[in-house]
């Protein structure tokens, strides 16, 4: 049976259940008992039926619609990144559905579902982490997917990225060649893919390839407060060196830094990895490593046009150049 043969009847028929129960699983209601989702999930999954929310009367069933998907819409990062994503749609014709996970009462993947249910025709992903629950979310529908400025360590979707654990390592070279000897890596989800396997293994191996003894990995740090909260235990650790993932948080450590009195960046270098323009604009200005958040959006979204329309995909896994951009906050600008 073709997928684009598949109804909810068809569905109930071999679930054993009403359309009504299966409307209520599609739509993440948790009204149904575990049993019973599991085996409408099943059938779902063998039939690759797809719900269509916008397109039933269409026989091509397309939407010439792309679902975007960001943790956080304030997020200067992924504002950037969706600027070279719109671009890029709007040159191809496609219309964009942005669905924020961040602060949501569904479960990602529900969120995830209620997207497809609207029958987008891909779907560009910029969260930090790609739970088990939504990446079979996507697979289930055959959905085209590419990552945005993150990875997935099954390595199953398309991304267009940065080399991190490069990126990093000449930034930490540069603390280190300034004379910092007790460096530090301040990181939000410590279970995202690009953290923990990319930014925090290459820095735990230059700390041990360069004798600088033990590593200081700072997890959770996601927002000012936080940055600015976590000042105090870096001056306990003796912490004369950092590199902060998110621009927000190193901002908090910044400002901390100073009401308590001490100079940036004598007494402490800042190293910033998300390149948005929160890093220029404050004073000192952030060294930052310069992610080229424009064009990795623009590219994730060429290489999805050819994603949906089966066209011939030279590279799945794209790393763009980056740069370390030497302002204010260290010494060697």
């Amino acid at each position: 049976m073709h997928k684009q043969e598949v109804t909810i009847y068809d569905v109930a028929r071999e679930a054993k259940v009403s359309m009504a129960t299966v409307s209520r699983v599609v739509n993440g209601n948790n009204n149904v008992r575990k049993e019973t989702r599991d085996r409408v999930l099943e059938v779902i999954k063998r039939l690759h039926y797809q719900p269509n929310a916008v397109a039933q009367g269409l026989a091509s069933k397309r939407t010439t619609t792309v679902g975007l998907i960001v943790p956080d819409l304030t997020n200067l990062y992924f504002a950037e990144l969706s600027k070279g994503i719109d671009d890029i749609a709007l040159l191809y014709k496609y219309n964009i559905i942005i669905t924020s996970i961040e602060n949501r009462l569904m479960k990602e993947d529900q969120v995830i579902q209620s997207l497809l249910n609207k029958q987008v025709d891909g779907v560009i992903y910029m969260s930090n982490r790609l739970p088990n629950e939504a990446a079979e979310a996507f697979k289930r529908t055959n959905t085209p997917v590419v990552l945005a400025g993150t990875k997935d360590n099954r390595d199953e979707f398309a991304s267009v990225t940065i080399d991190y654990k490069k990126a990093d390592t000449e930034a930490l070279n540069l603390l280190m060649h300034d004379g910092k000897k007790n460096l530090a890596l301040v990181v939000g989800d410590e279970d995202a893919v690009v953290n923990g396997e990319n930014r925090i293994p290459a820095y735990k191996d230059f700390i041990k390839e360069n004798n600088l003894g033990e590593p200081h990995v700072y997890t959770g740090v996601k927002d000012y407060s936080d940055g600015y909260n976590l000042y105090p235990q870096l001056v306990k650790d003796g912490i004369d060196g950092v590199i902060v993932t998110r621009d927000i948080s190193s901002v908090g450590i910044l400002n901390s830094a100073m009401d308590a009195g001490k100079k940036i960046p004598e007494d402490l270098e800042i190293v910033t990895a998300s390149a948005t323009q929160l890093a220029s604009v404050v004073r000192p200005a952030l060294t930052t490593i310069k992610q080229p958040l424009y064009d990795m959006g623009a590219v994730a979204m060429r290489m999805l046009t050819k994603l949906m329309n089966n066209e011939e995909v030279d590279e799945t896994h794209i790393e763009l150049p980056y740069e370390l951009v030497k302002k204010q906050s260290t010494l060697n600008q």
